[in-house]
């Protein structure tokens, strides 16, 4: 006897259909953007559903769930309205990542390059201070200079030819939940590796390698133009 209602299905199925394509960012940037077929992507998911749950399952159970799943994402993105008159892109070329193993009297030597670069002339620099890791990031002008105050410290890698894009949001859309996702979809669907991302505030600063720079450009131009 099956003691599941048909309510009780749906809302597995439900359930299953939203966890896999939570995993599979390509294929909600699809779905969210209408270009797929909902039959075509129920006959795909069918068998690992239907593994999951160890039971069978009927491929229009799986198409309604996928366009309940479409519609609750539209709903949610569509209420984020990016407004060309109150954001603002901008590149800054030619920066580099420097990673240095972390060791306590790194600490001071740090403080030297606070004097070097030149941060009310609009220069780039972020220090990072991770577990192991301490990453620098700055303008590639500044290499020669900040090695040398590293000088008899552990470099574990340098990054050169890197970019940052730098995103700066209307204040009003800081606190809204999905923000960061729905740019982060777009460097994804645009094949952008995220090489390292710094906010403060209303600023969001995306470094990405030179290379896809001017894509990365794009695809927040089309977020805040759509």
């Amino acid at each position: 006897m099956n003691i599941y209602s048909n309510d009780e299905k749906m809302v597995t199925i439900s359930h299953m259909v939203c966890k896999m394509v939570n995993d599979k960012i390509l294929l909600q940037q699809a779905i969210g953007q209408g270009i797929v077929s909902y039959g075509s992507v129920a006959k795909k998911l069918k068998p690992e559903i239907e593994k999951e749950l160890k039971k069978e399952v009927e491929h229009y159970a799986i198409v309604a769930a996928l366009r309940r799943y479409a519609e609750k994402m539209n709903r949610r993105l569509n209420d984020i309205k990016f407004d060309t008159s109150n954001s603002e892109i901008n590149l800054k070329t030619n920066i580099i990542s420097i990673d240095i193993l972390k060791a306590k009297h790194l600490f001071e030597k740090l403080k030297n390059i606070y004097d070097v670069v030149n941060l009310e002339n609009g220069d780039f620099l972020h220090i990072i201070y991770g577990k192991n890791i301490i990453r620098i990031i700055t303008n590639e002008r500044y290499k020669d200079q900040i090695c040398n105050f590293l000088h008899f410290e552990k470099i574990l890698s340098t990054n050169n030819r890197l970019v940052a894009i730098s995103f700066i949001l209307d204040m009003a859309l800081i606190n809204t939940p999905g923000i960061l996702f729905q740019i982060v979809r777009r460097f994804v669907w645009e094949n952008i590796n995220i090489i390292d991302f710094v906010s403060i505030e209303n600023e969001m600063n995306f470094i990405v390698a030179e290379e896809d720079a001017i894509k990365g450009y794009k695809a927040l131009k089309k977020l805040i133009e759509s």
